[in-house]
């Protein structure tokens, strides 16, 4: 079979690109040797956001672009994306008021036009955001915006099949070569496919790829570790803080599923994708962060999961991991059939890499690239606004109970219409197999969502996992091989 693109990976960039390409006609496979958002595109810090922090590296562009694209995201998939107040203290501060000041106001301006609030000064009526702080009511408060990281990647990926594209998780490319102007490729399931262009959005395997297809590339990358720690809920509230390092790095700490508090992130250069797990100093490091603002103090005991992921950032030549641009590289070989691979790239960012990158393999592959997703609702998406949504949500299915309804709404917005058609009592949901999850759900996720092992279903589709002792994960691997068999 032809097709005329095959996508390697299947993280946010690879989705993303999956989506762009398929709503503009185009035959399109993605392979993913693991799981959709297994890696990287998974152990972000779940933010859409323009990185108040590039500033001070002159990433104007890079800002401007990202703040341009957290106005689409939250128009575009308000289930899964919620903007968020940040609160920035300014005690133990390693830059001048004057300077902070400044660089919010061009936040403000690169945003241009937007709905959520712009930023202030602290005063003494935001008494929640300064109460868990040693430093009180001195600082700022901003905008940006908390995302699911890996259901953003998946619906990128649901909206491609839904619109032509095959999506095959747990199938890697074996190998690939230039034949009579296409490219002739074996995969793991042994299927050759041919297609007229490759598209390497293998992330921090990207050059491992390239060394697989046999082609050199021109960019580089580096590989920069970042970790984060969970630790029980350190304050009340939605907000998030973004604190100041004496490194100057910064930490935010962020509310996350309700009971806890997500921190992170760290910038640790590693030499191999493998190298993905925290160790004990980026551990501590987190835990100083916070105690050097927080009147509630952590230890390492505290911290009840974590996760790191290792970003393929390009190689700008900064000589420190902090410095190295977020912003992303596309190069285009078409010295046969082309080749586009991608090189960096963040979250925020990866529709208009995406369009980005149709733009590039137009002319190989002689079609007009137009822009389908600006203004395009994700999978699951209102139309009729979030605060609507939760109400029908809450009315249709009462015996979902408050929180579930919540949390299931946020994952699944309008789709769950199409989950829960038919039921009308708590025992058609089947089973509770722990933390609320039912065998409905799982089975969604799994016939839809293309779930294949309980951690798929646990941790990144659903994140109950960090719920539920280890006995309850036990007993749902249970179920979840004979329901899957």
């Amino acid at each position: 079979m032809t097709y005329d693109l095959l996508i390697i990976g299947g993280g946010i960039n690879g989705c993303a690109i999956a989506r762009e390409a398929s709503l503009n006609g185009l035959k399109v496979l993605l392979v993913e040797r693991d799981d959709l958002a297994a890696h990287t595109s998974s152990a972000s810090t779940k933010l859409i956001h323009g990185g108040l922090r590039y500033l001070e590296h002159y990433d104007f562009k890079l800002v401007a672009e990202a703040l341009r694209e957290r106005e689409r995201l939250v128009k575009a998939a308000p289930h899964i994306i919620r903007p968020m107040l940040f609160v920035l203290p300014h005690e133990n501060a390693v830059r001048p008021w004057w300077m902070v000041r400044a660089g919010l106001y061009l936040y403000d301006f690169l945003g241009g036009r937007m709905t959520l609030p712009r930023s202030r000064g602290l005063n003494k009526k935001d008494r929640a955001f300064a109460a868990p702080l040693k430093g009180g009511d001195k600082g700022f408060v901003y905008s940006d915006a908390f995302v699911d990281d890996s259901r953003l990647t998946l619906l990128n990926a649901v909206d491609a099949a839904d619109n032509g594209a095959e999506i095959l998780v747990g199938t890697a490319l074996e190998s690939a070569r230039r034949e009579n102007g296409v490219w002739r490729a074996t995969l793991s399931d042994w299927r050759t496919v041919e297609a007229r262009a490759i598209v390497n959005a293998a992330g921090p395997w990207v050059h491992q790829m390239l060394r697989g297809l046999g082609v050199n590339a021109a960019s580089n990358v580096r590989l920069v570790k970042g970790s984060h720690i969970v630790v029980p809920k350190l304050y009340d509230g939605d907000h998030a803080y973004i604190l100041q390092q004496p490194d100057r790095r910064i930490v935010f700490a962020i509310p996350y599923q309700d009971d806890f508090t997500e921190i992170g992130t760290t910038d640790v250069p590693v030499e191999q994708p493998e190298d993905a797990k925290i160790d004990a100093s980026e551990i501590a490091y987190l835990c100083d962060a916070v105690n050097r603002h927080f009147i509630r103090q952590i230890t390492p005991a505290d911290v009840t999961s974590t996760w790191s992921g290792v970003r393929p950032l390009y190689d700008d030549g900064a000589s420190e991991a902090k410095e190295v641009t977020r912003d992303y590289v596309l190069e285009l070989d078409t010295s046969g059939p082309a080749l586009l691979s991608v090189f960096g790239g963040k979250i925020t960012t990866a529709r208009h890499l995406a369009e980005e990158a149709l733009g590039k393999l137009a002319l190989p592959l002689g079609f007009k690239a137009g822009k389908p997703t600006r203004d395009r609702l994700f999978p699951g998406a209102p139309a009729t606004g979030w605060a609507a949504l939760l109400a029908k949500t809450h009315s249709s299915w009462p015996f979902l109970g408050e929180a579930r309804g919540t949390r299931m709404v946020r994952a699944y917005g309008v789709l769950l219409d199409e989950m829960l058609a038919g039921i009308t009592d708590e025992a058609g949901l089947g089973d509770d197999l722990g933390g609320g999850l039912t065998e409905v759900e799982a089975r969604w996720m799994h016939d839809r969502e293309w779930a294949r092992t309980p951690e798929d279903a646990l941790d990144r589709r659903s994140k109950i996992g960090l719920h539920l002792t280890p006995e309850q994960r036990t007993r749902f691997a249970t179920w979840w091989s004979t329901a899957s068999a």
